[in-house]
């Protein structure tokens, strides 16, 4: 029995390992528990059959059998205590990976927050350089009048500066 034991137990440990490659450690941890709630519950049910074993006269339990029962009742009791240290472990990554998602999350919400400062700041700048650009064309627009009007005074001076002149050789 204890050499069915051990060979079933190799045999998870190998499947565990396989499975460990391929899964992540919450779910390996859970797989190893789920495992070893299905040996005691074979252990249990091993427990039982011993209680029921009545290998002495007149169908009596023998020493034998109550040390047989005793002996399946310690295993499952290590089995319990392997069970509890297992759950303990799982628990931990649980807070873990819940840690990790709220870390996460808070992240990305900082990020969010600081995209949107980044956004308005650049519509902040964007509406200065549109009353800026408004007030550059207001400006050339004057400049434009400005320089229109010049050269119109400058034509008109040109053209009583010609007359005066044509003037001034008629009269001599």
């Amino acid at each position: 029995m204890k050499v069915k034991l051990i060979i079933l137990l190799f045999c998870c440990c190998s499947y565990t390992e396989i499975l460990a490659q391929s899964l992540s450690p919450y779910e390996v941890q859970r797989q190893k528990v789920n495992q070893l709630l299905v040996e005691r519950s074979n252990k249990f049910s091993q427990y039982d059959k011993s209680l029921a074993a009545r290998t002495g006269i007149f169908g009596l339990q023998t020493k034998k059998d109550i040390k047989n029962s005793n002996e399946i009742l310690r295993e499952i009791v290590l089995n319990d205590n392997a069970i509890f240290r297992e759950l303990k472990v799982l628990l931990d990554y649980k807070d873990l990976v819940t840690q990790e998602i709220s870390q996460a999350a808070n992240t990305k919400e900082d990020r969010i927050k600081d995209y949107k400062k980044s956004i308005k700041k650049l519509q902040d700048q964007n509406e200065l350089l549109k009353i800026k650009l408004e007030k550059t064309e207001s400006g050339e627009t004057f400049q434009f009048i400005l320089i229109i009007l010049l050269i119109v005074a400058l034509l008109g001076l040109s053209v009583l500066f010609y007359k005066t002149k044509n003037l001034l050789k008629q009269n001599n």
